[in-house]
């Protein structure tokens, strides 16, 4: 297909969107939980059994439910908007990224029916987290991959850099696990029936911890292994924004375990999780660059 002008001008609005979007709806999904509100609409795809939208006797739970299941229909225009655009493009690397954006909206959709059929059994909601975790990873590779070309990837750091920044990516998802873990062993499960995992808090908040710490540790080498060789600003651009969000995310971190867990705080760290998600991804998809595919040189004239 050809490429639209047009289109290629709505590529970064688009990504941007999709980056948002996806922020949006794991900070929607925050607000069910952290008010109790996760069986305001007691079943699904139906709010209730009669019904797809709440009634008055379901309250400000059933409101708040309902709409976080509003914010998956936007976020499913901008999966398609996205969609459209990439394909007017006629870039199918961004096709394929789009794809993958949209078909994330109705499996999460599954998913969080799940959790509501199931009266929000932990480690569904913690594996509802983590898929939104990864899309906002897709969204950030989308965006970046707007600015790039697309020939093969070219290295711009020797490769032990690259293994480490792919270690600290690791690590770095295994402390986002942790933290849903560590989520669904205490309070804010989302209805005050609902069950919990039946691990120590205290013995998974030690487990994410230790796994933080390991990550600040990671991330501070990363910084300085980029400077060192004189990385792109780009690349060491991102790991310092990294290292940022995770310094403020466990500072955040800290401040609300000891406090017991204020709605407020934990709001916060849910905003932090979901931008380390982004920064982790942020990080490794500038540490390579993509050149425009060289176009076929064209045949020599034939002499008559």
């Amino acid at each position: 297909m050809t490429s639209s002008p047009a289109a290629n001008r709505w590529l970064r609005p688009a990504a941007i969107a999709s980056v948002l979007g996806n922020i949006a709806i794991v900070l929607t999904g925050g607000v069910v939980r952290l008010t109790g509100s996760g069986l305001g609409c007691p079943t699904w795809p139906r709010c209730t059994d009669e019904s797809f939208v709440p009634h008055g006797a379901l309250g400000i739970h059933g409101a708040i439910e309902f709409g976080n299941r509003m914010v998956t229909f936007l976020l499913a225009a901008i999966a398609v908007a996205t969609f459209l655009v990439a394909l007017r493009s006629g870039r199918s690397s961004l096709v394929k990224l789009s794809v993958v954006l949209g078909l994330g909206v109705p499996a999460q959709a599954v998913i969080g029916g799940i959790t509501v059929l199931t009266d929000l059994n932990p480690w569904i909601v913690a594996f509802h987290l983590l898929v939104s975790l990864a899309m906002i990873a897709v969204a950030v590779t989308l965006l970046r991959r707007v600015d790039e070309g697309d020939g093969p990837a070219v290295p711009t750091v020797p490769p032990a850099i690259t293994h480490l920044a792919r270690l600290t990516f690791v690590v770095g998802w295994a402390v986002l696990y942790l933290g849903t873990v560590v989520t669904g062993s205490g309070p804010h499960a989302g209805d005050l029936s609902s069950p919990r995992n039946g691990l120590d808090p205290r013995s998974v908040s030690q487990l994410h911890t230790d796994a933080v710490f390991l990550l600040l540790g990671l991330t501070v080498a990363l910084v300085f292994a980029l400077r060192a060789v004189s990385a792109p600003q780009r690349a060491q651009r991102a790991a310092v924004l990294l290292l940022a969000v995770e310094l403020a995310q466990g500072l955040v971190g800290f401040v609300q375990y000891f406090t017991d867990l204020p709605i407020v705080l934990v709001a916060f760290h849910l905003l932090g999780a979901a931008l380390t998600s982004a920064g982790l991804a942020w990080v490794l998809v500038n540490l390579r660059e993509r050149r425009a595919v060289a176009e076929p040189a064209a045949e020599p004239a034939l002499r008559a």
